[in-house]
């Protein structure tokens, strides 16, 4: 008795007085050897001697049958020094030892403290946590994937019925529910997430549609949560939803916004392309032949002057080289805002365009085009064009190449145009400065068409840009002809 670890008191069956402790028991309570004689079970636990005598009764009331073999309690234990201890007493009716008729009772308790300090531990931190999710925006949750394919919710928080309209208590009686709140076209997205995470055990982030019935309203929520494995090896998911309504109605009316400005810059540069091509016209056909017209009349009436008139014959040369250089100008003007060798084909444009470069900036510009025409869209084909002269005078201003290579290529539906020079190259910070309106513009209007521009190093140092554009639809634009002259 006096060897062992846990608490052993005998104790008179009557009236509960203490008759021997063991030593474990006298250094819990911190007693000298006679200070517990006087004491009773009562005393130790501050509770009444009939409240104790009739919870201990079941057993020798039933001592010639021994239907209760023992009796259970918690109790606090007093100190001598005045603290206290729970304790966990298995009390068990059994014959003194001295062979009396009186039995006594066998007290074998077990000091419960660091047990009982670790359940207020766990009692704080599931408050806590019920705190935390009670106050976390959306739907806190737990699901877990079964073995026969079904699925539970062993945990939903109070967020439930704001976020699904259903209480979370019918939810978990009915997990299926949730499948049914999603929309029939996010069905298939939502189970291929999550057999997905389930087989690689990797986070399941999904966001999809849901019909809530109770306000008869649809509504954007994001699930993200993280898998693990039950005892019973299966998959459980951890997580949070969230309604993402507000956020998703702001980006789809972005994407809008963003989509009907594309078509308005498409279609401010297809007007602009378009006046271009009729002040160029104009300038050609109008005041070109007026020009021509003027000079044809100056070298009659130069014809019809006395040669004495030397003065006048002067002054109608004069005017006949300045008519010659308006004429030039009137060219060159018209030529600028509309080449008209972009009638011919857009690799005839880009190969006249590249020969003007060279002679402009004295820096060899090489073609490679395994064709001699690529059909395109008109209004693809300016783009283009813009875009490749936009290309040129950056490459003039501020590359310092001494050779550019451009490739132009069909490719399927599309066309490419590859422009690479051998200079000191473009950093990524210059590419997003505020001032590079060149670099932006041509990008715009790539993306105005459907296209893409991308821009990157050289293999062999410098800087390289490529075009990506579809061709358009071509036939639709020559039917459109046909009606025209029609």
């Amino acid at each position: 008795m006096h060897g062992a670890f846990n608490e052993i008191y005998v104790i008179d069956c009557s009236t509960l007085r203490l008759i021997e402790i063991n030593q474990a028991a006298r250094d819990n309570l911190q007693f000298k050897t006679t200070t517990f004689t006087s004491m009773t079970l009562a005393d130790l636990a501050h509770q009444p001697i009939a409240a104790l005598v009739q919870t201990l009764h079941p057993l020798h009331n039933n001592n010639n049958n021994r239907l209760v073999q023992h009796i259970t309690l918690e109790l606090r234990f007093n100190r001598c020094d005045g603290s206290s201890y729970p304790i966990a007493l298995r009390i068990f009716l059994t014959p003194h030892a001295s062979d009396a008729a009186e039995p006594v009772l066998i007290a074998i308790g077990h000091d419960i403290s660091a047990q009982r300090l670790s359940e207020q531990a766990l009692d704080q931190s599931e408050s806590r946590y019920r705190a935390i999710a009670a106050n976390t925006p959306g739907l806190v949750y737990q699901f877990r994937l079964q073995a026969d394919g079904s699925t539970a919710f062993p945990y939903l928080s109070a967020g439930c019925h704001a976020l699904l309209g259903i209480k979370a208590n019918r939810l978990r009686a009915r997990p299926g529910l949730f499948l049914n709140l999603i929309l029939q076209q996010d069905r298939a997205a939502y189970l291929s997430a999550m057999k997905t995470s389930a087989a690689s055990m990797r986070s399941w982030n999904w966001e999809g549609r849901i019909w809530v019935e109770a306000w008869k309203d649809v509504k954007w929520i994001n699930l993200r949560s993280t898998p693990g494995l039950t005892l019973q090896n299966e998959v459980q998911w951890e997580g949070i939803m969230t309604n993402i309504t507000q956020s998703k109605l702001e980006e789809l009316e972005l994407k809008h916004s963003r989509a009907r400005l594309a078509e308005l810059t498409a279609h401010v540069e297809q007007v602009k392309e378009q006046e271009r091509t009729r002040i160029a016209r104009e300038i050609h056909d109008d005041l070109g032949g007026n020009l021509t017209a003027i000079k044809m009349a100056l070298a009659l009436l130069a014809r019809k002057l006395p040669p004495a008139q030397t003065k006048l014959i002067e002054k109608a040369k004069y005017l006949d080289a300045l008519v010659d250089r308006t004429i030039d100008a009137a060219h060159r003007i018209a030529r600028d805002l509309r080449p008209g060798i972009l009638d011919i084909g857009i690799v005839a444009a880009i190969e006249w365009q590249a020969r003007e470069f060279e002679k402009q900036n004295s820096i060899p510009c090489t073609l490679c085009c395994d064709q001699d025409d690529i059909e395109i869209h008109p209004d693809h084909a300016a783009a283009l064009f813009r875009i490749f002269q936009e290309g040129l005078t950056n490459i003039a201003k501020h590359a310092r190449a001494s050779h550019v290579v451009v490739r132009l290529n069909r490719r399927g539906q599309g066309i490419r145009l590859e422009i690479t020079d051998n200079g000191q190259g473009i950093t990524a910070i210059d590419r997003l400065k505020p001032e590079s309106y060149g670099i932006r513009g041509m990008i715009e209007r790539a993306k105005t068409l459907g296209g893409e521009l991308s821009i990157g190093a050289a293999p062999e140092g410098g800087c390289s840009i490529t075009i990506d554009l579809p061709i358009g639809d071509i036939h639709q634009e020559n039917h459109q002809k046909e009606s025209t002259t029609i």
